[in-house]
């Protein structure tokens, strides 16, 4: 029989890829954008594509209705992938900045999520699977916001693992690190949109480093193709006791071992050098 799976950030990069990915293997595939107009070019690639933004409770609610609809009730998998980062020091953020993205990258995860487990319960089984980060595991400066959810979703992500423990459905984190997509031109927008950095305590430091960074990407490291989280993905989905947490990229190894072995001092000063 066709698996299928309901996958989020479909535009570009993670989502993308795993959407194309999938649907090559088989899999029947609901690739969901925030834009119309991405989805009408998914569309014309193939896959089947319609509107889903987290930070809209209706669209949520009209994605799944769409994909019940079409499949008779069920789906075997759902794939938590889109999120976005307001980079910037913590001081510099407003209440609504905090609000906006935990929308996006926490609170929609759960309300999609939600909404498909009776679907799952039902069928007696599926599995969920939420991109997390390697900013999930550690924090670094300049992106407090962006670990805040991402700390927050691990450990929802685990409770929910504890509490569909006997339902068949299987909870599983996927922690990237530094991967090539269209991140930081995301960021781009949001920094633009929340951060008046010119009127904030730390603009030498944005004038000496922090808006290069931002719109060059200097200073950054090795990236790795989305392709490599479609490699920890399939296996997410398709072991029959896949893992609490697949970790993609070097970095990232790295850092989970450095958090288990370092004292909390040792750590701090080691990410604090970025």
């Amino acid at each position: 029989m066709t698996r299928s799976i309901l996958i989020t950030g479909c535009s570009s990069g993670i989502g993308h890829d795993a959407a194309q990915r999938l649907a090559g293997a088989g899999w029947r595939v609901f690739a969901t954008c925030r834009k119309a107009e991405d989805c009408e070019r998914l569309r014309a690639e193939g896959l089947e594509s319609f509107p889903l933004d987290y930070e809209d409770a209706s669209s949520i609610a009209a994605a799944v209705g769409e994909v019940l609809s079409r499949t008779g009730g069920t789906l075997d998998a759902l794939f938590n992938n889109g999120a976005y980062a307001i980079p910037g020091p913590l001081e510099d953020l407003s209440r609504d900045a905090l609000r906006t993205i935990f929308e996006a990258n926490l609170i929609g995860w759960h309300d999609l999520t939600n909404r498909v487990i009776p679907a799952m319960r039902a069928q007696g089984g599926g599995r969920i699977v939420n991109c997390s980060s390697v900013l999930g595991l550690v924090g670094m400066k300049w992106r407090g916001a962006y670990v805040a959810t991402k700390f927050a979703l691990e450990g929802m992500s685990d409770v929910l693992r504890m509490e569909m423990a006997e339902t068949g459905i299987k909870v599983c984190l996927i922690d990237p690190g530094p991967i090539e997509t269209d991140f930081r031109k995301n960021a781009i927008l949001q920094f633009e949109k929340w951060v008046d950095w010119e009127n904030s305590a730390r603009r030498e430091e944005y004038r000496a480093s922090l808006l290069d960074k931002l719109y060059t990407g200097s200073g950054k490291g090795p990236q790795w193709p989305a392709s490599a989280v479609t490699d920890k993905l399939i296996v997410a989905l398709t072991a029959r006791n896949p893992k609490p947490r697949y970790y993609v990229t070097t970095p990232t190894h790295v850092m989970a071992l450095a958090k288990r072995v370092l004292p909390a001092r040792a750590l701090h000063w080691m990410l604090a050098k970025g």
